[in-house]
C-alpha cells in the first residue's frame, strides 16, 4: 500500500479526541510500568532465566501469552478481512488450535521438558544427531519469522495506524518497534509473557465494545446473514460474480472443489500447518518451556484454546458486518438503526474504487476492521480500540523478537563461537533484537508496495509451502524410533525444494484480479495451498521413511528420553522434583486439566457442527 494512498478514510472529522489520547498515553505507560517490573523481578543474568524465564512461570501467563502472541494486529486485520471477503470459514484457523494446544500439552511437552532443551532445533539435534538439521531449522525459522510474521504484523499495524491516526508510515512503526524493543531486550521472557497477559486483557475487552457496537448496528446476530448477504459493491464488473457475497458465509465445511477453504483441506491440510506452528514452532513452545511444571503448562495450553475460540465472535464476524455497513443514509428495522448494504470500501472490486479506498487494486478487505473502528467507536472508546491494536502489534513483535533471538543465540552463534560464556551470549540475544528491528525498518517499503488481497490468506499460503516438511520430521521422531538423520534431513530437503518451487511460482504468478481469466500454473489454479500441505507432508514423510530404512538406526542411548516410546516415565511430569507441593494439589490439578479438556473439545466440536 502506498504511503500517500489513504483513501476515504482520512476524512477530516477522525481526529482524535483528548479523551482518546489520554487513553492511549495511559496505555502505553500502564505497559511499560509491568514491563519494568517484571524486567526487576525476572533473572535476567542466566541463559535460562532471560530466554525460559527461569523455567518458573505459572498457567494464566503462558496461557495469555499464548493468545497474544499470536493474535497480532495481521491476525486482527488478516481475520476480519478474510471474514469480510469470504464468510465465518476463516474461523476454522483459530478454532483448529485448541485440538494441537491440547496435543502440544499432552504429547510434545513431557519429550521436550525430558529432554531439557531451550530451543526446537536443539532437540532435533538431540534426537537425530549432527548439526547440519539443527542449523537448517533455526535459519527457516528465523526466515518465517522476518518474512510473515514480522512483515505480516508490521504491514497491518503500520496500515492501522496510519489509516486511524494519520501519523507518518516510517515514524509510526518504527516508534512502536522502539518502545516494543526496549522491555524485550531488557527483560527477557518474563517480561514479554507479563505483558502478554496484559494486552490480551486489553484486546479482549476492546473487541468485546466493539462487537456489541456492531451487531446492534445491523439488528443482532439474527440479521447478519442476511445484511451480509446484501453487501454488493455499487460499481461492479461485468460478467462476472466476484463481486457476489459467497452464498456459503455462514458455513465452515465448504466444497473441496470450490471452495474458497474447502473442507478437506481445512480438516488435514490445516492439521498440519497448525501442528507446526503450535507444536514444534519457537515462538509458542518456548512459553510452554517457561512452565514451573506440566500441569502449568497444560492449564497454560486449555486457557489459550478457550481464549482462541473468541475470534469467531470477536474480529471475523465484525468483519463480515463492516462489509455490511456504510455511513450514508440510516434505515429502521425492528427497532435497529441499520446502515444500508453498501460495499464499494471493503468490498470493492473495481479496481479505480479499491485503489480510492485503500491505496490497493485488489481489494480492500484489509480496512475492514480499521474501518469498523472509525465508524463505529464513539470519543474515548476509539482511543481505547487504537491501543487494542498497538497490544496486539506489540504482543506479537515482543514475542517473534524474544524467540528469534534465543533461536539465533542458541543454535548458531553458540555453534560459531562454542566457547561462549553467559554473558556473551545474553549480549548476541540482545543484539540480535536490534538487528531484527533494523531489518523489519528496511522491509516496510516492500510492505507498503505489496497488493495481497488477505493477509491472513498469504500468510497461510507461504506457511503450507515451507512448515509441512518439518511437521513430518519432528512427528517421526517423536513417534517412529528407527527415523534417522540421514533419513530427516533429505525428506527436509526433498520438501524444500518442492514447497520453495510452488511458492516461486506464487511470485511469479499472483492470483488474477477479478475479471480476468486465470493463467496460472495447474500446480497453483488446480491445488488448494492446504492440499498442497497434505501432498508435501506425504512426500517428506516418505522420504524420511525411505532413508531412514535405507540407512542405520539410531543407537538406543541416542534415542533415550526423547520420543514417545522411550520417555522415562518414573518421575511424575507434573511435579518438579523438590518443589515442596504436595502430591494431591497435582492430582487436583491433573483432573482438572483433564477435565476441561474433554469439555474443550466436546465445545469445539459443537461449534464446528452447528457452522458446518
Amino acid at each position: 500500500m502506498a504511503g500517500n494512498s489513504t483513501g476515504d478514510l482520512h476524512a477530516p472529522g477522525q481526529q482524535l479526541s483528548v479523551a482518546d489520547i489520554i487513553i492511549i498515553t495511559v496505555y502505553f505507560a500502564l505497559n511499560l510500568a509491568v514491563g519494568i517490573w517484571t524486567s526487576c523481578q525476572a533473572s535476567r543474568n542466566t541463559v535460562s532465566g532471560y530466554f525460559l524465564a527461569g523455567r518458573d512461570m505459572r498457567w494464566w501467563p503462558i496461557g495469555a501469552s499464548l493468545f497474544a502472541s499470536s493474535e497480532g494486529s495481521g491476525l486482527f486485520i488478516g481475520l476480519a478481512g478474510s471474514g469480510a471477503a469470504g464468510g465465518v470459514a476463516v474461523a476454522g484457523f483459530e478454532m483448529h488450535a485448541t485440538y494441537v494446544l491440547l496435543a502440544l500439552a499432552w504429547v510434545f511437552l513431557p519429550i521436550y521438558i525430558s529432554s531439557e532443551i531451550i530451543t526446537l532445533p536443539e532437540y532435533i539435534q538431540k534426537r537425530f544427531g549432527g548439526q547440519r538439521i539443527r542449523m537448517y531449522l533455526s535459519v527457516l525459522s528465523l526466515l518465517l519469522s522476518i518474512f510473515t510474521k514480522i512483515s505480516m504484523d508490521l504491514y497491518a499495524g503500520a496500515l492501522f495506524v496510519h489509516i486511524c491516526l494519520g501519523w507518518n508510515f516510517y515514524l509510526s512503526t518504527t516508534l512502536t518497534l522502539a518502545i516494543t524493543a526496549l522491555y524485550t531486550i531488557a527483560g527477557g521472557l518474563a517480561t514479554v509473557i507479563y505483558t502478554d497477559a496484559l494486552q490480551t486483557l486489553i484486546m479482549t475487552v476492546g473487541a468485546v465494545i466493539l462487537t456489541v457496537k456492531a451487531f446492534d448496528q445491523i439488528g443482532g446476530y439474527g440479521q447478519l446473514e442476511a445484511a451480509y448477504a446484501r453487501a454488493i459493491p455499487s460499481r461492479t464488473i461485468a460478467n462476472t460474480t466476484c463481486h457476489l457475497p459467497r452464498a456459503d458465509a455462514m458455513h465452515m465445511f465448504r466444497d473441496p472443489y470450490t471452495g474458497d477453504l474447502p473442507w478437506t483441506g481445512m480438516t488435514f491440510g490445516l492439521t498440519i500447518i497448525a501442528t507446526w506452528y503450535w507444536c514444534t514452532d519457537q515462538v509458542i513452545v518456548q512459553r510452554s518451556l517457561s512452565a514451573r511444571d506440566l500441569n502449568h503448562a497444560k492449564a497454560g495450553s486449555i486457557l489459550a484454546s478457550y481464549l482462541k475460540m473468541l475470534p469467531l465472535g470477536l474480529i471475523v464476524m465484525p468483519g463480515m458486518i463492516s462489509r455490511a455497513l456504510f455511513p450514508e443514509a440510516v434505515l429502521v428495522t425492528e427497532g435497529h438503526k441499520v446502515r444500508p448494504s453498501r460495499a464499494d470500501d471493503v468490498g470493492c472490486v473495481v479496481p479505480s474504487e479499491c485503489l480510492r479506498a485503500c491505496g490497493a487494486e485488489i481489494g480492500c478487505s484489509n480496512i475492514a476492521y480499521p474501518k469498523l473502528i472509525l465508524e463505529l467507536m464513539p470519543v474515548g472508546l476509539r482511543g481505547l480500540m487504537i491501543a487494542v491494536m498497538l497490544a496486539a502489534l506489540m504482543s506479537s513483535l515482543t514475542s517473534i523478537f524474544n524467540s528469534s533471538s534465543t533461536l539465533f543465540t542458541m543454535d548458531i552463534w553458540r555453534r560459531l563461537r562454542p566457547r561462549a560464556g553467559e554473558r556473551e551470549l545474553l549480549l548476541v540475544g540482545r543484539l540480535v533484537i536490534v538487528v531484527l528491528i533494523g531489518v523489519s525498518v528496511a522491509w516496510i517499503p516492500v510492505l507498503q508496495g505489496s497488493n495481497s488481497g488477505q493477509l491472513f490468506i498469504y500468510m497461510q499460503s507461504v506457511t503450507s509451502s515451507l512448515a509441512p516438511p518439518v511437521t513430518a520430521v519432528f512427528i517421526l521422531g517423536i513417534f517412529w524410533r528407527r527415523a534417522n538423520e540421514q533419513g530427516a534431513f533429505w525428506g527436509l530437503m526433498a520438501g524444500l525444494a518442492l514447497g520453495a518451487t510452488r511458492l516461486v511460482l506464487e511470485f511469479l504468478y499472483p492470483a488474477p484480479p477479478c475479471g480476468h481469466s486465470d493463467v496460472r500454473p495447474a500446480i497453483l489454479h488446480s491445488i488448494h495451498y492446504l492440499h498442497f500441505a497434505v501432498a508435501l507432508f506425504m512426500l517428506s514423510s516418505a522420504v524420511v521413511v525411505a532413508g531412514s530404512l535405507l540407512t542405520p538406526p539410531p543407537q538406543g542411548v541416542q534415542i533415550e528420553n526423547l520420543t514417545w516410546w522411550t520417555l522415562a516415565r518414573d518421575l511424575p511430569l507434573g511435579a518438579k522434583a523438590g518443589d515442596g507441593q504436595l502430591p494431591w494439589k497435582h492430582a487436583f490439578w491433573a483432573r482438572a486439566c483433564g477435565f476441561n479438556a474433554i469439555l474443550l473439545l466436546c465445545v469445539n466440536i459443537f461449534l464446528y457442527a452447528y457452522f458446518a
